[in-house]
């Protein structure tokens, strides 16, 4: 059997969609011949928790933690909210950020290249090289973000010579975010410098969406493979579908997401229909930014609003399945394109009817397609969105929405786990 030392942060009990990739992985890379050792934070900032998580950490995996220096602590001490915030990906329109998180963004971007983890490098560098002397590993991983733990794979590259596999579960430099760190020149040379570093260092690149296959290929002579997230076949029991006609969006919805059209359409079908307005229901569990709930409140949606907060995983199967249509939102910019969701392929196992608005080009977009699970839409397209709707609710009231039904094995995590242990076996 292969050891696979494997670099991560976010590891139970973290909750969110960053700790479901690896977590999954190691669940059934025994069953493919590797056994996993996982290395991650003793102490690390978690911005979201879901200790129904540690249940599925597979018994005798062993798992080596080292303390970790985060800068988010001492920041909390001149504003808690806003560095919780920026800790969640949550950064405010520019125009609406206050002088102190304009200091702390520029800090953020320019002194901690390249993220804020950046002070567990060293230490686990030397830690890590150490423990391999006396227990050997047949290959080692990372995953990012955050992406400075693919610099701890870098080194480790460079002292031990073993097999290094880099795992991006969203892009580097072309990360939707980016742009708004404030970044001097100076600063953007070195992320491209150090991401550069990795795509050429690494034995192996993974990524998740073939968008970004494709960018990374055009960087690099190494080979990178696209394994997508996907999603447990789990025992769920039995659900009933809502009586409302229910609209769920499950998972952060920040300020840039904002899908003003869908609000605006919901708006006028509610004026249209006689009925529309004491059907519908629009469920919100996550982050949701302030300004998303204040859109929905001016088109006069806010009694047809419910705010779940942070759900467990659990809890969010359980929505999923029981909902009309699940909404899946994506910034209208070129960066997301490159990403997929890792909650589509959850939606995808509820097969509940998907409805996504995004860039006008997205892998989202074809899968979608191919699986025949749901509908897209650019943010122009309002008229299409509004028809689509209608149709539904038609349907709702006449025959209830259908179910998905598509062949879904390839998203499996057992059988993305057989790709990734093909992988592995062959480094």
């Amino acid at each position: 059997m292969k050891k696979a030392l494997i670099i991560c942060y976010y590891w139970p009990p973290a909750g969110g969609p960053g700790v479901q990739r690896w977590l999954k992985f190691v669940k059934y890379l025994r069953d493919f011949e590797i056994e996993p050792v996982v290395y991650v934070p003793q102490n690390p900032h978690y911005p979201i928790q879901d200790e129904s998580l540690l249940a599925e950490i597979p018994e005798g995996i062993e798992v080596i933690k080292q303390p970790i220096f985060e800068p988010y602590g001492l920041a909390s001490v001149f504003s808690k909210k806003s560095t919780e915030q920026l800790s969640s990906g949550i950064i405010k329109a520019e125009e609406k950020q206050s002088v102190l998180q304009k200091l702390m963004l520029f800090v953020r971007g320019n002194l901690f290249i390249p993220d804020a983890r950046k002070f567990w490098i060293k230490p686990s560098v030397h830690f890590l090289e150490q423990y391999l002397k006396n227990n050997p590993v047949d290959c080692i991983i990372t995953t990012g973000p955050p992406h400075s733990l693919h610099l701890i794979g870098l080194r480790l590259k460079f002292k031990t010579g073993l097999p290094w596999l880099a795992d991006f579960r969203d892009p580097w430099t072309q990360i939707g975010y980016q742009k708004k760190l404030k970044l001097t020149r100076a600063s953007q040379k070195k992320h491209s410098e150090l991401e550069s570093k990795v795509l050429t260092g690494a034995d192996h690149l993974l990524v998740t969406s073939y968008a970004t296959q494709k960018f990374f290929e055009a960087q690099t002579p190494k080979p990178v493979s696209c394994i997508t997230n996907g999603f447990d076949e789990e025992n769920v029991p039995e659900i009933n579908l809502d009586k409302s006609f229910s609209l769920s969006h499950i998972g952060s919805l920040l300020e840039d997401r904002n899908p003003k059209v869908l609000w605006e359409v919901l708006r006028e079908l509610k004026a249209e229909l006689p009925e529309f307005g004491s059907d519908l229901r629009i469920n919100l569990a996550g982050k949701i930014s302030a300004s998303v709930v204040d859109s929905i409140k001016a088109e006069g949606l806010e009694e047809n609003l419910k705010l779940h907060g942070y759900i467990s995983h659990q809890e969010a199967l359980q929505m999923q399945r029981s909902s009309q249509i699940l909404v899946l939102i994506e910034i209208d910019s070129a960066e997301t394109q490159l990403i997929i969701p890792g909650k589509l392929f959850e939606y995808l196992a509820a097969r509940r009817p998907v409805l996504s608005i995004g860039p006008a080009e997205s892998d989202v977009k074809k899968l979608l397609k191919d699986t025949n699970a749901g509908f897209y839409f650019e943010y122009a397209q309002k008229a299409q969105l509004k028809e689509t709707l209608l149709t539904s609710y038609r349907a709702f009231k006449e025959r209830g929405m259908p179910t998905v039904d598509a062949d879904l094995k390839a998203y499996t995590r057992r059988h993305l786990t057989a790709e990734l242990a093909a992988i592995l076996h062959r480094l």
